[in-house]
């Protein structure tokens, strides 16, 4: 079991963690704000437990919690959503956004078809069904490969194909769960 001020500690270290993680192009620097040639684009992230509610009609309803007002557990839900607004006066080409997975979380799913993941500490990138682990040999016979899977994810990273224009905001997002 998490006490509540672990959970939020862990949700704090990966908000923390999308602070280095953007860059409006390649060649930017890692900063929580990414600034090149009048481009800005300001970041922030939450982290919720995802909690299953009974409303007052009797149906099951999925609600987020801060994770500061919970007791988490081994086996909560996470949901990790990042928040960005192009705060320039140019429009933000190039732009992508990683998240390392935070340690006490297994990487669920993301909400953008477009997400890619990694399995390698961010060295190659793509869709979990293509991507593949080598595994060590039981006793010092050769090294396997075998399809990744969600417990392999290391980080979740977003290249947005379009540029971000002036003014506008939008968000993306990932599951995870406790382990």
């Amino acid at each position: 079991m998490f006490l509540r001020s672990e959970i939020f500690a862990i949700a704090m270290r990966s908000a923390t963690q999308f602070g280095f993680l953007a860059c409006a192009t390649v060649a930017l620097p890692a900063s929580a704000h990414a600034q090149a040639a009048g481009q800005t684009v300001v970041l922030t992230s939450e982290a919720h437990i995802e909690r299953t509610e009974i409303g007052a009609d009797g149906k099951e309803k999925q609600v987020l919690k801060n994770p500061n007002d919970v007791i988490v557990v081994p086996g909560d839900k996470v949901v990790f959503a990042l928040s960005y607004v192009n705060k320039g006066t140019e429009a933000a080409s190039g732009f992508r956004a990683t998240n390392p997975m935070p340690g006490p979380v297994q990487f669920v799913s993301a909400a953008e078809e477009w997400a890619e993941v990694s399995v390698d500490g961010g060295k190659s990138w793509g869709k979990l069904a293509g991507l593949k682990v080598t595994v060590p040999g039981v006793d010092g016979s050769a090294t396997t490969e075998r399809a990744a899977s969600a417990e392999d994810v290391t980080h979740v990273r977003w290249v947005f194909a379009e540029p971000i224009a002036p003014g506008a905001k939008g968000s993306v997002s990932y599951r995870g769960l406790i382990k």
